[in-house]
């Protein structure tokens, strides 16, 4: 390890995302409209970019812009996962936007800005770090989630998201402000030294902290009871904004909450860990019990987020490397099969964003059938059968907590895949055993072929992850290692 002075090139990742948002942000100004279609494809340009710095800078392990940033593969990975799941909803938009009317410039810096926010969080070692990413990322998507201005859902969700998140924003900078005046240090560093050295016996302050941080990030992980928010926005945000905040959002505050709660808050751990897994529980449970009533598939996977953020949480309660690199391959596999599950719902929804009731999905199986092939393939991953990416994930999350002895969760957790099964596998039902009574959506290559693109991607990957899972698990396990090292 060395403790580095500032180095722009630790920052490179960013820097090519924040380049290539300014730049499409420009251009949108410069260019006649009919040639702004080609902004998505500089967007994505911009993804591929950023990945391809993440791939040069892998394999280091330095902390930088004096240890406020650090450059390990644990931050990598996270950034990876995060600039798929971006590459997928920019991919996802084009087509989108111009159905809906709403083919603005301004939504794909948007989206980049976002990411920017998102992988900051991956990477900082201070809290004012990581609360300076949460806002870039939160302040992106409050105006991404009202960007269809002609529906009042839309306008909805960006209000309840912005009115809540602002409260949350709240509770986490009292936090960060109490575990200052606690242990006298914003530095995830600075923190694990003084929580090392000093009793936390009667210090009350560092309590009330700690509780206010875990409102923040349980906000944005939609934990639960924080996740009142997710349903009714995921709904009204156009979907592909709702494909980016399902995955890249989650990635990101787990990425956060893990750095903060494992590196900083370690030598606490008894303090947080029974907070955690009641949070684990309830979370889960939640999300799949009131999963099972819905009938909107944006809803439905809604909850399903929720309930993932549950199973998720395990990999913190239970803290370990192999735990951690569970965590890494989960997000991965998370990121694509629920992208690609919004993918299909794009493709199968209508203008004015219709078409999202699950019985809208009976018979489609049999006329659009590869569309219908992806989507079993993602729902049959979220319930977490094999061979997808899906069950691989839960499989070496449950693992690495069973191997700590915390067995009940790991039983709580298999009850509550079990009861998944049920609103996952009804969307497959109702594609190719049920027919379909009214006009079936006519799903064009030329109109759709980008989406098309995005779900065939997302659908393969989720079949190659599982199917060979040892390249992947094995980057993981490097990273997982470094996310419980400071410098």
């Amino acid at each position: 390890m060395s403790i580095g002075t500032p180095d722009l090139s630790a920052l490179a990742p960013e820097i090519a995302v924040a380049v290539g948002a300014m730049a499409v942000l420009v251009l949108d100004l410069l260019l006649p409209k009919q040639q702004r279609r080609y902004l998505v494809y500089l967007s994505l340009l911009t993804t591929v970019v950023a990945g391809w710095e993440c791939a040069q800078l892998w394999g280091r392990s330095e902390y930088h812009l004096y240890n406020m940033l650090a450059l390990d593969d644990y931050r990598l990975a996270v950034d990876a996962v995060i600039l798929v799941g971006t590459a997928l909803a920019i991919l996802m938009s084009g087509s989108y936007l111009a159905r809906e009317e709403m083919d603005r410039g301004e939504y794909y810096p948007l989206m980049l800005f976002a990411a920017l926010g998102m992988m900051l969080m991956a990477g900082g070692l201070n809290l004012v770090v990581i609360f300076v990413g949460l806002e870039t990322l939160s302040v992106s998507l409050y105006i991404l989630c009202a960007f269809a201005r002609g529906r009042i859902v839309s306008s909805e969700a960006g209000m309840k998201y912005l009115l809540i998140g602002s409260f949350a924003t709240a509770f986490l900078l009292y936090g960060i402000v109490l575990v200052y005046a606690a242990t006298g240090s914003t530095s995830l560093v600075g923190i694990n030294q003084f929580l090392s050295k000093h009793s936390v016996v009667g210090n009350h302050m560092l309590f009330a902290g700690i509780g206010l941080l875990v409102v923040g990030f349980g906000f944005k992980v939609a934990a639960f009871p924080f996740h009142i928010w997710t349903p009714d926005v995921y709904e009204g945000a156009p979907t592909p904004v709702t494909a980016a905040m399902a995955v890249g959002v989650k990635a990101a505050a787990f990425a956060g909450f893990a750095r903060v709660f494992i590196s900083a808050f370690g030598p606490v751990q008894p303090l947080w860990q029974p907070i955690l897994w009641w949070l684990a529980v309830l979370t889960m449970t939640l999300g799949n019990v009131v999963a099972l009533a819905q009938t909107n598939i944006k809803r439905m996977l809604a909850y399903s987020s929720i309930a993932h953020a549950g199973y998720i949480l395990i990999a913190l309660v239970t803290n370990t490397p192999e735990a951690m690199s569970a965590l890494i391959y989960y997000l991965l596999a998370y990121t694509l099969m629920t992208a690609g599950a919004f993918g299909v719902s794009i493709l199968f929804s209508g203008k004015g964003d219709t078409g999202y009731s699950i019985y809208d999905y009976a018979g489609l199986g049999f006329r659009y059938p590869w569309i219908g092939a992806a989507m079993t393939v993602f729902m049959v991953s979220l319930a977490g059968f094999p061979p997808t990416a899906g069950f691989f994930a839960k499989f070496y999350l449950f693992s690495a907590a069973v191997q700590q002895g915390l067995t009940s969760i790991v039983v709580i957790a298999v009850i509550n895949s079990v009861i998944s099964v049920y609103y996952y596998f009804r969307v497959v039902v109702l594609m190719y055993m049920q027919r379909r009574d009214a006009e079936e959506p006519r799903i064009t290559l030329k109109a759709y072929g980008p989406v098309g693109l995005a779900v065939g991607l997302a659908a393969a990957a989720v079949l190659l992850v599982g199917i060979l899972p040892a390249g992947i698990l094995e980057l993981a396990k490097s990273s997982g290692m470094l996310a419980l090292s400071l410098p």
